[in-house]
């Protein structure tokens, strides 16, 4: 890690952050000559910090506040390693870090330790998750009282309606695309193809699939902390909020998983189209903690004004071969 800011000179401060409960990065601002204490010794913010509403607020009657004093954890940096902010105009550097108890156990409130003790449990039956996710988002000028569609650098007019996988579309916002796909080089993040989507201004962009879910995940939260703050650059906003637009289908992130075990076999592949035993099994365990399961899928308010008929988006627990 220390070789990385060595190499990098002109960076001159970093930011190291976690993820919060909502994905919101929580950290600090660190001059670069202070880094090597950082990724000695990691740094403290409190228990209660990564357990924000979606404000940033104290979330109502939490027992981390004021029944334990707000006290600290200690957060040491991931396997990632620093890595270029490219949506800053001075050159910053990135060091992504995760919680941990004073006696150094993960803290449970901690969602990469939530995932971690998940993929243990993977790991003691021999099997390994294949995960990839896409993700949605639009692209906004929210510089009026109301929410409209940026106007295209190319041609400086706004799009009407939406185009659904139209290279026009894409072709509209050429340079922001060409950039976010040379900062996610710069970053290590495995953008795949991109496309445009239903709503007005809304595009997609798929990651590569990765037999690391802890990886992949860390992936899903650079790149729409990427997306963000590049868009900012640009002139406009990004949201990935389920439904910005009350008229047009909302944004959703899919995920994909299979299932290898030691022998490198894909658990679920039959060899034909039905699939095997485990595979059922698993959809009817995703079917069976569906409602328990909304909590993480659709966290907020606005995630139910998405999850209306006719707009993309499921309205009934259900499961399909080669269903949307």
């Amino acid at each position: 890690m220390k070789d990385w800011l060595r190499k990098h000179p002109e960076v001159h401060t970093i930011r190291v952050a976690a993820a919060d409960l909502n994905g919101q990065a929580r950290g600090k601002r660190v001059p670069a000559r202070f880094a090597d204490k950082v990724v000695k010794d990691g740094t403290r913010f409190p228990f209660s910090v990564l357990n924000l509403d979606i404000w940033g607020e104290d979330i109502d009657d939490s027992p981390l506040v004021f029944e334990q004093g707000d006290a600290d954890g200690v957060l040491r940096p991931t396997e990632r390693g620093f890595m270029p902010m490219p949506w800053l105009e001075a050159p910053t550097a990135l060091l992504p870090i995760w919680m941990f108890r004073e006696n150094g156990q993960p803290y449970e409130g901690d969602p990469r330790h939530a995932l971690r003790a998940v993929l243990e449990r993977f790991k003691a039956r021999g099997l390994t998750p294949v995960v990839a996710v896409e993700l949605e988002f639009f692209l906004i000028d929210d510089s009026g009282k109301k929410l409209q569609v940026p106007l295209s650098p190319r041609s400086g007019k706004r799009r009407k309606a939406a185009e659904t996988l139209s290279i026009r579309a894409l072709d509209a916002f050429d340079t922001f695309f060409t950039d976010l796909y040379d900062a996610c080089e710069a970053m290590d993040i495995p953008a795949d193809t991109s496309t445009s989507e239903t709503g007005l201004g809304q595009f997609e962009v798929n990651m590569m699939h990765s037999d690391d879910a802890l990886r992949a995940a860390d992936d899903a939260w650079l790149f729409k902390m990427l997306v963000k703050g590049l868009a900012r650059r640009h002139g406009f906003a990004a949201s990935f909020m389920a439904k910005p637009y009350p008229e047009y289908s909302g944004s959703g992130l899919h995920t994909h998983f299979s299932l290898i075990n030691g022998e490198g076999e894909n658990v679920f592949d039959s060899g034909g189209p039905k699939g095997t035993a485990i595979m059922r099994y698993a959809v009817a365990g995703c079917l069976a903690a569906m409602h328990d399961s909304a909590l993480i899928f659709a966290p907020h308010a606005n995630s139910y004004e998405r999850l209306v008929p006719g707009k993309h988006a499921p309205t009934a627990i259900s499961w399909g071969f080669e269903n949307r």
